[in-house]
């Protein structure tokens, strides 16, 4: 199967939120200041690092069940950021929240969209 360039920029999406799910693990919430817990963290750096190897091998393969993995280790990851909208957090947090939200969202559309294949008319 191939992927359109819609396909492949959620790919790519998907890939950069992942990394950055990876990243977060570097950097605990330390004592005493606002951020998620290190059970948060740890959860979204395997979900970071199965969205990572879900998209190498879908765009690899052109696996389509590959993309549902990856999406739904998206959507998991989203929902682990979602508490911040309800808690007394500062702005600046949120605001982050909700870039990562909405890109999340975007990623999953563009990574779920059927490629166009030209379908041949007969008369």
């Amino acid at each position: 199967m191939t992927f359109s360039k819609l396909n492949k920029a959620g790919f790519v999406l998907a890939l950069l939120l992942g990394l950055s799910d990876l990243a977060s693990l570097l950097q605990p919430t330390p004592d005493g200041q606002v951020g998620p817990p290190l059970a948060i963290l740890i959860i979204d750096a395997v979900l970071g690092l199965i969205t990572i190897v879900a998209v190498v091998y879908a765009w690899r393969t052109g696996n389509r069940g590959a993309v549902r993995i990856a999406a739904g280790a998206r959507i998991v990851s989203m929902i682990t950021a979602l508490p911040a909208f309800f808690v007394d957090v500062p702005a600046g947090i949120m605001l982050i929240v909700g870039i990562f939200v909405v890109a999340t969202i975007a990623c999953v559309a563009m990574m779920l969209l059927p490629s166009r294949t030209p379908v041949p008319v007969s008369d």
